[in-house]
């Protein structure tokens, strides 16, 4: 490979939001990114897996395998035809004059672009990267300020969805009295939905001359974003005793007219030994929202033992795991027009946009930082 780009500077601070820039420092330094030869033997074993008789009797173990094969196996064809190609091109380009060199300027960005898109690829190295994802979206204490940021937080969301094409599905929601929401819950349902959304899971914080201030004061809201993997229900076997749950049923939030719902069909689910709690108001069925309730309720069980068996697999190798979801990972300071990625440095100069759904830069740099962070554990450097 012959291009690397030289990075550029966005003249106001922070990094510039352009995605997966660093792409060739991290391809030659990481070992979980561009590591070929590393991809080319887990392909193999995937490959001897398959092709085991006795795998196909156990359906969410197949479905595994079988998406991984799939991620590994397009990582290994790219780079093998994206080398050839860029080889021949880097020979012709040595040999060509000005114009000549002119004429290859349109190869040279499709090679770019290749690089960008394989790189872009080796990022999902999550797992269940390929699921949806289920958000949920809670205000902070701020009362109607942070109510207001999380409905925003919400629809940013949303709106971020619709332009990718994906489903949304709206499970649950409490509006705040004033303005905004006190919580939200949806799915996101589509191509790679759960890898991409998992670099907002964390605090997002709220700079702004309050609307809802008479004395035009600035007020600083925060809002938490909970993101999990939508998992095989067959790979969670995870049942709960009726004695372990709380059922509570109430009426559907509805916009009114003749959409209102007037039964208490919504379901509130609370699981007594964690005090963990889902609702679903998605259906006018009180049965059908009682099973979405459960259903999502089963996902976050397991989604912490899952986080409960690595930090004891980490701590059994010695690993000393840092704590950082509990701190804000991205600011928004409107009244100065700015929004920064504490984790990153990203720094982007359209809020509007951004809370209008523009959040693919945002969280392709948050997909590099999360990259950098598993190579970074794996190899036991903590910094």
């Amino acid at each position: 490979m012959v291009y690397e780009p030289a990075p550029r500077s966005t003249g106001r601070g922070g990094r510039e939001a352009r995605p997966c820039r660093n792409y060739w420092k991290n391809w030659r330094r990481s070992g979980s990114t561009f590591d070929i030869p590393g991809k080319a033997r887990r392909l193999n074993e995937l490959d001897r897996e398959l092709s085991d008789p006795e795998l196909w009797n156990n359906a969410g173990r197949a479905r595994q395998v079988t998406q991984e094969a799939g991620t590994v196996r397009r990582i290994v064809e790219g780079y093998t035809s994206l080398e050839s190609d860029a080889q021949g091109l880097s020979e012709m380009l040595e040999m060509a004059d000005a114009d000549e060199r002119e004429m290859l300027a349109e190869e040279q960005q499709s090679i770019q672009k290749r690089v960008d898109d394989l790189y872009r690829e080796t990022l999902f190295t999550m797992k269940h990267a390929e699921t949806s994802a289920i958000v949920r979206v809670k205000s902070g204490a701020g009362g109607t300020e942070s109510m207001d940021w999380a409905g925003m937080l919400t629809r940013m969301f949303m709106r971020w969805a619709e332009r990718r094409g994906y489903k949304v599905d709206l499970i649950d929601q409490v509006d705040g009295e004033q303005a905004g929401v006190i919580s939200s819950e949806f799915i996101i349902r589509g191509d790679k939905a759960f890898g991409m959304m998992l670099p907002e899971h964390g605090v997002h914080r709220l700079v702004r001359v309050s609307p809802f201030d008479s004395n035009n004061r600035r007020h600083t809201s925060f809002a938490s974003v909970d993101v999990v993997p939508e998992v095989p229900e067959e790979e969670i076997n995870i049942h709960i005793p009726d004695s372990d749950l709380r059922r509570d049923v109430f009426r559907s939030q509805g916009a009114g007219g003749q959409g209102v719902n007037t039964t208490d069909s919504a379901v509130r689910l609370t699981h007594l030994p964690t005090g963990l709690a889902v609702a679903s108001q998605q259906t006018r069925s009180q049965i059908k929202n009682h099973e979405i309730a459960l259903q999502i309720l089963k996902q976050r069980l397991y989604d912490i033992e899952v986080k409960k068996r690595e930090d004891e697999e980490a701590k059994a190798r010695g690993e000393q795991k840092k704590i950082e979801w509990g701190s804000q990972i991205r600011s928004y300071v409107l009244d100065k027009q700015y929004i920064k990625d504490h984790r990153t440095g990203v720094m982007k100069h359209n809020p509007a946009d951004v809370l209008d759904g523009d959040l693919d830069d945002l969280m392709w740099a948050g997909l590099e930082w999360l990259a950098g962070k598993r190579v970074a554990e794996e190899s036991g450097d903590d910094e």
